[in-house]
């Protein structure tokens, strides 16, 4: 376990295990560096990079800010850049491929990117949550109805049915997880407004965002996931399209499948 502390002071603990390019993985809305996928992902990508991990702020081992912005996660992956030796390879998934691009956006020092399944929903057609989620989001956790707040990011925001989260608190080690890190969710959902409504991807948003990209899907993934990879690539200046079986997040992750991937375009040349 390492620390770096952020530009606002907030200390974030990281992981490195591995030699050669530096490579930081970024997980999503539960994720934190000791989630089980996220630890046989860097241990399969280690034989050939410098893999880090790490909390992100308010999870695990992190520390946290009395007030979240956005900007505070685009600093703390500066940070961890630094640590990296001041350019990296980054993989972001699910609203973490958000937050990568955004930092991308912002600046941040990253030789190529890899954005996996970012929840963006640009068809009205595809399930798209309420608009005031994020608030609802972040009143739920206010009121600490934690295990409230989980089901409603799941249904109404991820549009999961109602009988996937009645499964999940019936596994205790599974719901346990999600129950210590669910107080973050309302970081998750801000770092989403704007990019759930059903409608088209701003075409000039990203147009600073030139370096090497790669956006990965899966064809098993829901209709609104494999819509907003689709809608992505077309945005980009400089980014490619791999959709394959296995490449999904809503299950357990494929790590052998993602890894696969994530070795050849950070090894290509």
């Amino acid at each position: 376990m390492h620390t770096v502390i952020s530009k606002d002071g907030t200390k974030i603990v990281y992981d490195k295990l591995g030699n050669g390019p530096s490579l930081i993985l970024i997980g999503g809305a539960f994720s934190y560096r000791k989630f089980p996928g996220m630890v046989k992902l860097a241990r399969l990508l280690s034989d050939q990079f410098t893999v880090y991990t790490y909390d992100r702020r308010g999870r695990g081992d992190s520390g946290d800010s009395k007030y979240y912005e956005p900007a505070r996660e685009y600093e703390d992956l500066d940070a961890i850049i630094t640590k990296a030796g001041g350019t990296a390879f980054v993989w972001g998934l699910s609203s973490g491929a958000v937050l990568v691009l955004q930092a991308a956006a912002h600046g941040a020092s990253i030789a190529k990117l890899a954005l996996h399944e970012p929840p963006f929903i640009v068809n009205d057609t595809d399930h798209v949550p309420p608009t005031d989620f994020s608030k609802k989001v972040s009143d739920l956790v206010a009121a600490d109805l934690i295990a409230d707040t989980i089901k409603y990011f799941m249904t109404k925001g991820m549009g999961a049915p109602s009988f996937v989260v009645t499964m999940m608190r019936m596994m205790p080690g599974v719901w346990s997880k999600l129950m210590a890190v669910a107080h973050t969710l309302p970081y998750d959902a801000t770092l989403l407004e704007g990019y759930m409504e059903g409608k088209s991807l701003p075409e000039d948003l990203w147009n600073n965002v030139t370096v090497p990209t790669l956006v990965l899907k899966g064809t098993e993934s829901p209709l609104m996931l494999r819509d907003g990879a689709d809608a992505l690539v077309k945005v980009l200046p400089n980014a490619e399209l791999i959709s394959k079986k296995g490449l999904g997040h809503t299950k357990q992750l494929n790590v052998k499948r993602i890894s696969s991937e994530l070795v050849l375009f950070f090894s290509a040349v």
